[in-house]
């Protein structure tokens, strides 16, 4: 007998181990045969796909890696990935895989997404609306993004992918800066010969002393008593006086320059996402440089608002006087890196290739300073800060650099900004764009709050109370579900934590407005009433059950009462589902992002149940569960209301009332309570309760309430028993 129970453990232990082995041969497959083809050959099907008319295709060499494309024996264009190229970076953190393909003319011929691992563009975003936007970039001209060549209907940009604005934003900016990085490489933008090349691809991290110490960012220190001695020194004005009460040790100005177009540059201190946008809205031979300064005497001045003009500060390369233009500048918001100085002010100027810079030679910052007499005059000065570009930003012949003569000392550090071309920032131009909708979660939420606060007097109110909460449930999911896909997610929650990990960027959730808001909605009412304010109002998936549901029973079909006992040890199979999740998203967020599926919402709300049939019979099941268990899928599956409920216990209100006799002499509220949140001894548990308020509604029934019932019936009985003796006085 014990060799039989024996051998059948083991037989079931194989079992198991079984089915973990072949569990993870179905999720390692697909991601090896996504790391397989970077370095090899690209297929016949997928070469058709981006480079229509090409018979084949080389194998992917070089620097960066692309490979050849040929037609009749004869090269004509290239094929690569934007993460063998630039490795750009998305909302996830993760690089982005695109495959493009360009002509030797510097023409897209066609991209296809290879990986991603965007968690906005799983939410919510249909694929072939992804694929769409990807393959709008066929025909557009790298050297003019977004500009129409002669004779062509296509070239422009597409649209971005609406919801994923900034996931559209980094597609397009690889696509964009990886294609002008082959095409340079192999040749194709060159417009004159030269044996040196500035190096625009190449990136290594760096931090900011190593940019300070190898002449990277050249630096000018100007205190008060130099521009007075240089005002001494250099005005030769006959009877010039000048103000010198204050302190010569003063700051009076600080200034930071570089040239910021090398990636080693530019990446490291704007970062790679803003300097994808910076590359995507440049020409192919623009430059950019970055302008940082301290001090009592701005190097911008307020004129340029007016005028266009920055007027105290000019670039000198040789003979040739750049003035820097309000078109020119990009507004740098904040520094974000250990050590570095605090800076008053600061900039990135976009310059053109028409005003002739070559960041190859030796060029100087000059500060123009204005002082005037005590006589009335004006007298200018300029204080020169040279920049010479270090050797290794120099591809081909090498050059020595002269020792710089700036002063060098402190650092700026690793710069967020967003950079915009004059245009308001990304998040902001989805705020204009949305303030209907904006306008009217709003009012929903106002409505919402004075229910939760006025909870009392509407359910005191019990013809008033219900249709209230309909009404609001058909809202929900109607409006704030179905048409302005406001549907929150776990995988908000696991982006959020995501992103406390590998560096908090504000931009990337104030890029739907209507997220933003809900989740700054959710996080307060979580410490005033709990989780059940969000999963018993403002959730569509959650609405959508519960009004099944309620017709459900309105058509009389009967419903499921699980046994307490076994309810609440399904309770923690939705904490199970989601730390499961968080961990995994610790390790790979693919694999997380697949793991989110378990939740119905992206089938049933953002897609509107258009998707593949399995996704739709998962959730077409749930719904027909909930029809006879109300819902099912929040008790006990439900990830994000899972996460939710981790902080329900911290909240400040109590404000859903009880009697002593609950759970003692009456268990009503136990039973009718439609999420099971009430223990059989009368206490309501917050990390199941919901917040529909039909306990209160009970509570304050006294046709109902069984204390209340009693109460009400011997207030009864004493009236009719005081009746006759009121009429046999009267009489």
């Amino acid at each position: 007998m014990w060799t039989w129970h024996h051998s059948k453990q083991n037989c079931l232990c194989r079992s198991l181990r079984a089915l973990l082995v072949l569990g993870f041969v179905l999720i390692a497959l697909p991601a090896s045969l996504a790391l397989a083809e970077p370095g090899g050959r690209i297929g016949p099907e997928t070469l058709a796909e981006i480079f229509p008319g090409a018979e084949r295709a080389g194998a992917l060499s070089g620097k960066p890696l692309a490979a050849s494309v040929f037609r009749r024996g004869a090269r004509v264009g290239f094929v690569f990935s934007t993460r063998d190229v630039v490795a750009s970076v998305g909302f996830s953190g993760k690089p982005i895989d695109i495959l493009v393909g360009i002509t030797e003319y510097g023409i897209v011929t066609g991209a296809k997404v290879r990986s991603h691992n965007e968690p906005i563009l799983v939410i919510g975003i249909p694929d072939q609306a992804l694929r769409q936007f990807v393959a709008g970039y066929a025909g557009v001209d790298i050297r003019r993004p977004g500009e129409l060549r002669e004779g062509e209907k296509s070239g422009r940009l597409p649209d971005a992918i609406s919801g994923a604005t900034i996931s559209s934003a980094v597609i397009g900016d690889s696509i964009i800066r990886a294609a002008r990085a082959v095409a340079r490489s192999r040749g194709l933008l060159q417009t004159e010969t030269s044996n040196v090349r500035l190096d625009r691809e190449s990136y290594e991290p760096a931090d900011w002393p190593e940019l300070r110490a190898d002449g990277s960012i050249a630096h000018l220190l100007l205190s008060r008593g130099k521009i007075e001695q240089a005002y001494r020194d250099r005005v030769t004005i006959p009877g010039a006086e000048f103000d010198g009460n204050r302190s010569p040790d003063e700051l009076y100005s600080e200034l930071y320059a570089a040239l910021v177009t090398p990636p080693r540059i530019g990446q490291n201190l704007v970062g790679s996402l803003a300097f994808n946008e910076l590359l995507a809205d440049m020409g192919p031979d623009d430059q950019a440089i970055f302008i940082g300064g301290n001090g009592i005497y701005s190097f911008k001045g307020t004129r340029y608002r007016r005028s266009g003009l920055f007027d105290r500060i000019q670039l000198v390369q040789g003979d040739k006087i750049i003035r820097l233009v309000k078109r020119h500048y990009h507004f740098v918001n904040g520094l974000k890196i250990s050590g570095a100085p605090p800076l008053r002010e600061m900039g990135v100027f976009v310059l053109p290739a028409d005003t002739g810079f070559d960041p190859l030679t030796e060029w100087r910052l000059e500060l123009l300073v204005s002082r005037k007499t005590r006589q009335g005059g004006l007298v200018h000065l300029d204080f020169p800060l040279p920049y010479i570009l270090p050797p290794q930003y120099r591809l081909g012949q090498v050059v020595e650099r002269p020792q710089p003569t700036g002063q060098m000392d402190r650092v700026v550090a690793y710069l967020e900004q967003q950079l915009n071309a004059g245009e308001p920032a990304l998040w902001l131009r989805n705020w204009r764009e949305r303030t209907g909708r904006v306008t009217i979660l709003l009012g929903l939420l106002f409505i919402l709050t004075g229910i939760l606060v006025f909870q009392d007097n509407l359910v005191r109110h019990q013809r008033l109370y219900r249709p209230v909460r309909l009404i609001y449930l058909a809202i929900t999911l109607v409006w704030l579900g179905w048409y302005a896909g406001a549907q929150l997610s776990v995988i908000n929650v696991l982006t959020f934590a995501q992103s406390l990990l590998s560096g908090f960027r504000w931009e990337f959730f104030l890029l739907d407005p209507l997220i933003f808001i809900l989740w700054c909605y959710v996080a307060i009412t979580l410490l005033f009433w709990g989780r059940g304010v969000f999963c018993g109002w403002l959730c569509p998936f959650g609405a959508l059950q519960e009004l099944l549901n309620e017709a459900a029973r309105f058509l009389r079909i009967p419903q499921i009462t699980v046994p307490f006992a076994l309810h609440e040890r399904l309770w923690p199979i939705k904490h199970i589902i989601f730390l499961g999740l968080f961990a995994v998203s610790l390790h790979s967020t693919v694999m997380a992002i697949a793991g989110s599926e378990m939740e119905p919402f992206k089938t049933a709300i953002s897609m509107h149940f258009i998707r593949h049939w399995p996704f739709v019979a998962y959730v077409g099941g749930l719904l027909f569960l909930g029809l006879f268990i109300e819902r099912f899928f929040c008790r006990y599956l439900c990830p994000l209301g899972a996460a939710l409920a981790i902080p329900a216990r911290l909240r400040m209100f109590e404000w859903l009332k009880r009697r002593f006799q609950c759970g003692h002499d009456c268990k009503l509220c136990a039973t009718r309570c439609t999420v099971q949140a009430i223990h059989p001894n009368g206490s309501i548990n917050p990390n199941e309760c919901i917040y529909c308020l039909a306990c209160q509604a009970n509570f304050f029934d006294n046709r109902v309430c069984p204390p209340l019932v009693a109460k009400r019936k011997r207030r009864e009985m004493r009236a009719r028993n005081s009746a006759p003796l009121q009429k046999k006085a009267g009489s």
